[in-house]
């Protein structure tokens, strides 16, 4: 079956010669290939204003990035050989990265296709179809991964904030297999277990591994305190590599109970001890009674999720920055993080730094981190690369 075009304006091509994946509606040639003329998932051949093909990508008429691209041969078919094709691309490095099948095994544009999300539990997957392209196509990638992978059961955790801006309804579904209660992590040795069906995201935040692994390397001896702790990863790592003692914080009861059963499930029950609590809150309450730790880890859900919210989340970072320092012992280590998409590096290191300066501290940064090698960003696509991350030593003045 021919597929249909989709042209672009004059001169609107060039950001997608340079590897970008995704073309915006108003790149597009609506009087030559209407939108409304495309079902949303459709497949079609993206093409510049002087018909040259550019790939093929599936298109979304309601969205506001309307095309993504998904090869750059355009005699390529988004079939289930497509999806086994990228799905062995991806095992190739990872088997070379991780000594089990715990880690994220495509992440979307960074594995070269665009809204698909799948996460290894051992032999439970975990996936997200995030746009109408992969949510159309749910049963030919369902296909590629029972023939490439044989997992025991299938998760469709479709229940991104993302579905929202492809008209797309928010489900969690059972998509093949019998289901387990708990999804089992193995990370660096150190064994965890969340609910299947519930938690944040996809289950668990492998993106933060390595950073997680560094900072354990120095904790022994050490005060520890876990901001924004969810299931008690750096908490239960710490508390593994040695650290005299470790403070779990979540203001989540469901995310405590994870925490504190990760921390039993480990034997290091009695060094862990795990807090439910707003985080600003709580570090106003220890800075007022004298209390510090050793090694805070800061590590915050986005706090920036749109553009046009990056002075005032900004500000937010810088905060809580000055709150954990203010009970962060002389000499002592914080990691700040960001995961929000439109902070970069610069921005989080500047509001890290205004934050040592209004509290008198002196700062060396011993370490720059980024999400996980299985999280790859693409190189024309500054937005998957999404995590940062500073190892900060800080003295007094």
């Amino acid at each position: 079956m021919e597929r249909p075009t989709l042209k672009l304006k004059n001169n609107e091509e060039r950001r997608l010669r340079a590897g970008h994946l995704w073309v915006f509606s108003n790149e597009v040639d609506t009087k030559q290939t209407p939108l409304t003329a495309f079902t949303p998932g459709q497949e079609a051949l993206v093409t510049a204003s002087r018909g040259r093909p550019i790939g093929v990508a599936t298109v979304n008429p309601g969205s506001l990035i309307s095309a993504r691209i998904m090869d750059q041969d355009a005699g390529t078919r988004l079939d289930a050989d497509f999806f086994r094709a990228r799905l062995r691309e991806a095992l190739a490095i990872r088997n070379r990265l991780y000594p089990t099948p715990h880690y994220r095994l495509l992440f979307s544009e960074g594995d070269h296709v665009p809204g698909l999300i799948l996460d290894r539990y051992g032999d439970v997957v975990v996936g997200q179809l995030n746009t109408a392209g992969m949510d159309s196509r749910k049963a030919l990638i369902l296909e590629a991964v029972l023939a490439e992978l044989a997992p025991a059961a299938v998760i469709w955790r479709n229940d991104s904030p993302s579905r929202d801006l492809e008209g797309l309804p928010r489900v969690v579904e059972t998509a093949y297999g019998t289901v387990p209660e708990n999804l089992e992590i193995n990370e660096d040795g150190a064994r965890f277990a969340v609910p299947a069906l519930g938690g944040q995201k996809t289950g668990w935040f492998y993106d933060m591994r390595e950073n997680r692994t560094r900072l354990c390397r120095l904790v022994a001896g050490r005060t520890v305190l876990d901001l924004f702790a969810y299931a008690g990863a750096f908490s239960v790592r710490a508390a593994l590599a040695g650290a005299a003692s470790v403070t779990c914080l979540d203001s989540s009861d469901a995310a405590c109970a994870m925490a504190a059963d990760n921390a039993a499930r480990n034997g290091v029950a009695g060094q862990v001890d795990v807090v439910r609590a707003d985080a600003a809150a709580f570090l106003e309450a220890c800075a007022a009674e004298g209390r510090t730790f050793d090694v805070v880890s800061l590590d915050p859900p986005a706090l920036v999720k749109r553009k046009k919210d990056l002075e005032p989340g900004l500000k937010a970072y810088e905060r809580l920055n000055k709150l954990a320092m203010d009970v962060l012992a002389d000499d002592g280590l914080l990691l700040t993080c960001s995961c929000s998409q439109h902070v970069d590096a610069y921005e989080l290191r500047r509001a890290a730094l205004r934050a040592a300066m209004a509290r008198g501290r002196r700062g060396q940064i011993l370490d720059q981190g980024r999400q996980g090698p299985d999280h790859p960003a693409h190189p024309a696509m500054a937005e998957t690369d999404y995590l940062k991350s500073f190892l900060l030593r800080l003295v007094q003045q």
